[in-house]
């Protein structure tokens, strides 16, 4: 297949909000296709109506949206292969159940679900808890190969409730290759004959999962872990259709970060992190925190997802999108669960806060506690912070000191360095800098060096009682940086303040 034959989709369900598992089977899609010169589709399944949530669809798109993993087709962008909510194309599943009816490869069921209840309870009781409606128990059962064909007739007639059942062969071996995986193989004794058109008109996940791949021209299913007991039940749909299969790539769990299990929406709850992109509030009020409300830049968190399972075979860590497209492949994505850390998390998310411009940087911080500085004033701010900063708000809680006075001094720097002469060796200082024609960082770092060798004094003696008069902070970005930030007449003001107040 040429790559620009390359056709992935992402096929949410939209039964609540889209998980960070989700986003990264969107992302390797996305990046896949990307790679290829594809095409990258979103289809929503919303074949299950029972569990449809309201606002979930539109939560997946503004996601994807904040995310960067832009569809090529999909609902409200469009396509050749629309619609592309399964909803909307309910009409078109009926006729291929049906032609597999017809074909023998699948059958009509009447079994009541109470029916059905009371034979599993019964199996139960002969301890058989595991009970399925296959190859061995459909003979015994309602259905179109068991009654005669007339009673089958007459049923449909009358408007009877009936589902539609794929007719598992007995004791064939489905063999298919996984990219990820390689030989999957299983036999038909361990599989039941699954539900494709329901009773209400809709069909199942498999049938409808199946036809919109096909009539999409899909050539790869690129997909979470847990879709892999399902792939064999697909590979034989598709051979009774007689179609081909597109291939198959089952990517890895994510797993929670303590002990083992798969990553779920209560761990962040319970660990502190979130697991979503971005808020989602229940009906009931509750809310899921998200990424993009917790401060982290988009490209952060798509970097971080990356990394859950692929790894590029290089020591780059810090990718932009177009770098990942450049580097994707399926064949170094892992089998392996893969562990979520949420303290490389944030370190992704700060390594991004450094490479971002001191401008984009004093634009966020203007927007988020709407202040009135210069944009001039504000980028200088920002190159002194963000060294220190995993998030914008914390160069805002960190760095308040260098927007408005300190109000108290950390009491340990006190304790430990203020002694008796601190207040007559920060009053030379002070002349020192007054002095000063020029006040400039190199100005000050050159003055405050002749300062020590003068006084024959260690940096330990004097710079940390600076930084106290200053900032009121015992630890901080260069003196030399903040005093020429302040400007002169503030430096010395804040001087004469703290000395008033430590004595």
């Amino acid at each position: 297949m040429s790559s620009s034959n390359v056709r992935v989709r992402f096929a949410p369900s939209p039964t609540g909000p889209l998980h960070m598992g989700g986003v990264r089977t969107a992302l390797y899609n996305y990046l896949f296709a990307k790679h290829n010169n594809g095409t990258f589709i979103i289809r929503i399944e919303d074949t299950d109506q029972t569990r449809f949530v309201p606002g979930a669809q539109e939560y997946i798109m503004d996601s994807l949206n904040w995310c960067g993993i832009i569809p090529d087709e999909g609902p409200g962008i469009g396509g050749e292969y629309g619609p592309y909510i399964q909803s909307e194309r309910k009409e078109m599943y009926r006729p291929y159940a049906e032609s597999l009816v017809e074909n023998d490869r699948a059958y009509y069921a009447f079994d009541t679900p109470e029916e059905l209840d009371a034979v599993r309870e019964q199996a139960k009781q002969m301890g058989m808890p595991n009970w399925q409606y296959n190859s061995v128990t459909r003979t015994n059962l309602k259905n179109s190969l068991t009654l005669p064909a007339d009673e089958v007739k007459r049923r449909l007639e009358a408007g009877d409730p009936y589902v539609i059942r794929f007719k598992m062969p007995r004791n064939e071996d489905i063999r298919f290759e996984d990219i990820i995986r390689g030989w999957v193989v299983v036999n038909t004794n361990n599989l039941d004959d699954k539900v494709l058109f329901k009773s209400d008109g809709m069909p199942t996940y498999h049938l409808a999962n199946i036809v919109d791949d096909h009539l999409m021209k899909i050539s790869h299913v690129i997909r979470g872990e847990e879709w892999l007991p399902s792939a064999p039940m697909h590979v034989m749909l598709y051979q009774a259709f007689g179609w081909e299969a597109p291939q198959f790539a089952h990517l890895p769990l994510l797993l929670r970060p303590d002990g083992n299990g798969k990553l779920s929406k209560r761990d962040g709850d319970r660990l502190g992190f979130p697991v979503f992109p971005a808020n989602w509030t229940t009906a009931e009020g509750e809310l899921y925190s998200g990424y993009r409300e917790n401060g982290y830049f988009a490209g952060a968190f798509i970097n971080m997802l990356a990394f859950l399972g692929w790894n590029p075979g290089t020591t780059q860590e810090i990718f932009s999108m177009d770098e990942l497209i450049q580097a994707f492949t399926l064949d170094r994505v892992g089998k392996a669960g893969a562990k979520f850390d949420p303290e490389k998390t944030k370190w992704f998310q700060q390594q991004y806060l450094k490479h971002t411009s001191e401008k984009e940087l004093a634009r966020l911080l203007k927007e988020q506690f709407s202040l009135t500085d210069s944009e001039e004033r504000l980028e200088a701010f920002c190159k002194l912070m963000k060294e220190r900063a995993t998030f914008v708000k914390d160069m805002m809680a960190e760095g308040s000191y260098l927007i408005h006075k300190p109000t108290s001094y950390d009491e340990q720097t006190v304790s430990k360095k203020w002694k008796e002469g601190s207040a007559e060796l920060m009053n030379e200082w002070k002349g020192k800098l007054d002095a000063l024609s020029t006040f400039d960082a190199p100005t000050i770092e050159t003055a405050f060096k002749s300062f020590l060798e003068e006084k024959s004094l260690g940096i330990g003696a004097v710079l940390p009682l600076f930084r106290l008069l200053l900032t009121g902070a015992g630890t901080g970005p260069s003196m030399f940086e903040i005093a020429s930030y302040l400007g002169k007449e503030e430096t010395l003001n804040r001087m004469n303040d703290g000395l008033a107040k430590l004595g």
